[in-house]
């Protein structure tokens, strides 16, 4: 029997398998706290994972033992209080559980445990039950965009991908073929040799014939090569289209002067927990970063999060842009668009009355989905009445309303939970 000795370093995490089987079990009681965490943190503190608390009487182990069965009675000495069918009443606060706040002068347990997850785990507990809707059109990537798969066995190839299994197999079929006829041929010798020496002497020369050829077939089937080149076989790999889902997320961010630094900073915020969301989950994705106040323009993911410009505000030049971007560089047929707009809903009336037909009619026929982010303490400004005709004739278009940095995560969960098929 052979044994394998998995001596790969852990690095500073030496228990890091047991680490996973610890979480793969208090998967819900994880997820749960990471749920809790989440109303208290804020967008910055992405960079730091959390510790979460899982109660004891989550961590017993089960086991298995032999039980006595059937129907017993039993008599317990000392039991002045309690008859069959009695209730046992819950120990009092402080008594029998851990985290109670007051003393008692009884009762033992333990407290709850606590376990820290780092940065990593927590993004992926908090990004586990989220997706882009409705990502359903694929098309094959480019030559590049390959995985190898198993595809039978084949008689060429390198050492490394030998299959000894099935090497073996041939080498023993080829061997019990080629012994087949001498075998015969040696047990029709030995039954002649038998009635010649009933009747004859072992140096009677027929006697002596028959177990010369006996020793020559002996002979030839040790010769059989336990294995041969011919019995080796390779598993073969062969390189197949690997179909990839295309996706491209648009990000339209206001940056007019109605945008204050709070309302700016909230909408970074967002975008950055989105574009952590996306790069993280999806590996094959473009996104592509609008920013407009009464000119719109394309750039780069710096100037984006970091630039300090400002102006009026025309939203329309946004949208006309995004519709131009996705004719030129992103059909349909092959792409899922997705766009998500950040504004505080400040804009000219005029301009909101064609924000609204530039969507029914340029984008929202072409997108997956459209979330658009309002981002105001005050009353719903001319762009959201605007957006709700919108919303009304389109079921892939969502909006939602943030008032205060708290109100990121929940609005970010709301607007890309996973859909029950």
């Amino acid at each position: 029997m052979s044994r394998i000795v998995d001596r790969r370093l852990n690095g500073k995490n030496k228990s890091a398998v047991n680490r996973q089987k610890f979480i793969r079990r208090f998967r819900q009681q994880i997820k749960k706290a990471v749920a809790d965490a989440i109303s208290d943190r804020s967008v910055t503190d992405l960079e730091k994972g959390e510790k979460v608390s899982i109660p004891a009487k989550d961590i017993s182990e089960p086991f298995f033992h032999h039980g006595q069965g059937g129907r017993r009675e039993r008599i317990h000495p000392g039991n002045k209080e309690f008859q069959q069918g009695d209730k046992l009443p819950r120990p009092k606060g402080g008594e029998g559980q851990g985290g109670g706040n007051k003393a008692s002068d009884s009762g033992e347990g333990l407290d709850d445990f606590i376990f820290e997850l780092t940065r990593e785990e927590f993004l992926q507990f908090f990004f586990d039950d989220l997706e882009l809707p409705n990502l359903v059109k694929t098309k094959l990537a480019t030559i590049n965009e390959t995985k190898k798969i198993r595809a039978g066995h084949t008689s060429d190839g390198i050492p490394t991908n030998i299959n000894v299994i099935r090497s073996l197999r041939g080498a023993m079929g080829r061997r019990i073929a080629l012994r087949a006829p001498y075998k015969n041929r040696i047990k029709e010798a030995e039954a002649e040799l038998q009635e010649l020496l009933k009747q004859h002497e072992k140096t009677y020369p027929a006697v002596i014939a028959l177990e010369q050829e006996i020793e020559t077939l002996k002979k030839k089937i040790e010769r059989i090569p336990f294995i041969d080149t011919f019995d080796l076989r390779y598993d073969n790999r062969i390189d197949q289209p690997k179909p990839t889902t295309q996706a491209v997320m648009f990000c339209i961010m206001d940056v007019s002067g109605s945008m204050g630094f709070e309302e700016k900073d909230m909408a970074k915020r967002f975008f950055m927990l989105l574009y952590l969301f996306l790069t993280r989950t999806y590996e094959k994705i473009q996104v592509v970063f609008v920013s407009h106040h009464t000119v719109a323009s394309e750039v780069d993911e710096e100037t984006f999060f970091y630039s300090r410009e400002t102006g009026g505000t025309v939203v329309s030049s946004a949208l006309e842009l995004v519709s131009n971007i996705i004719k030129d560089r992103f059909p349909t047929s092959d792409w899922n668009i997705y766009a998500a707009q950040a504004s505080d809903g400040d804009n000219w009336d005029d301009d909101s009355i064609t924000c609204r037909k530039i969507m029914n009619e340029q984008i929202m026929p072409y997108v997956q989905y459209y979330a658009y982010i309002e981002i105001t303490e005050d009353r719903h400004q001319n762009l959201w009445q605007e957006y709700l005709s919108v919303k009304s004739g389109w079921d892939n278009f969502a909006m939602q309303r943030i008032e205060r940095i708290a109100d990121i995560y929940p609005v970010f969960r709301k607007l890309f939970k996973k859909q029950l098929a």
